[in-house]
């Protein structure tokens, strides 16, 4: 039978977890550590997938895919800034110097689970406009291809016009989130 547990991270908690991100804003601002945060986080999402994590671990580590994805993802097109936010969000990932060293048996990725889950939360908007995104390229090409058109044919036009409205949403949201009661987590 599944519980909930709840914890409350105090102000002094989450200061740990902004010092890294700061942290990681500086690295990421090398061309070449940003790639190897990336290569770094993305080494250690396929790595703990083998370990005997418990599941609620595992599920939250996993979920980090999806920042790569959008990183990563080209015709996604965020802007440098925000992929070098979200790179600095991934630097906690593969700090040596976090909360709960990851070498420790059972309990070393506990502290990578919350903070992938505050993580989750700040990024809410930009993950939900991403799947959009995801979700709406997938249909139109099963769309193009159910009525024998060619995908790559003017596919950057239609790319374009949904990106354009989910990233203005994007932004629109992130704005009126830091705008009244604020991030918890500075990542943009």
């Amino acid at each position: 039978m599944p519980i909930d547990v709840v914890i409350t991270l105090s102000d002094e908690d989450l200061e740990k977890f902004q010092n890294s991100i700061d942290k990681g804003r500086l690295i990421v601002e090398d061309d070449e550590a940003s790639r190897m945060v990336e290569d770094s986080a993305s080494k250690m999402i396929d790595e703990t997938q083998h370990l005997d994590l418990p599941g609620f671990v595992s599920e939250r580590l996993l979920k980090l895919r999806i920042l790569l994805n959008m990183v990563r993802d080209e015709e996604w097109r965020l802007s440098a800034e925000e992929k070098k936010s979200i790179r600095a969000a991934l630097y906690y990932f593969v700090d040596p110097e976090d909360i709960i060293p990851d070498h420790i048996p059972v309990i070393g990725f506990l502290d990578d689970a919350l903070y992938a889950e505050i993580v989750f939360k700040e990024l809410k908007s930009e993950i939900k406009m991403y799947q959009e995104f995801c979700q709406f390229r997938i249909a139109e090409e099963n769309r193009r291809r159910g009525k024998g058109l060619e995908l790559h044919v003017a596919r950057e036009d239609w790319i374009a016009d949904k990106r354009e409205v989910l990233h203005a949403r994007m932004r629109e949201r992130r704005l009126l989130k830091t705008g009244g009661r604020g991030l918890r987590m500075r990542l943009f």
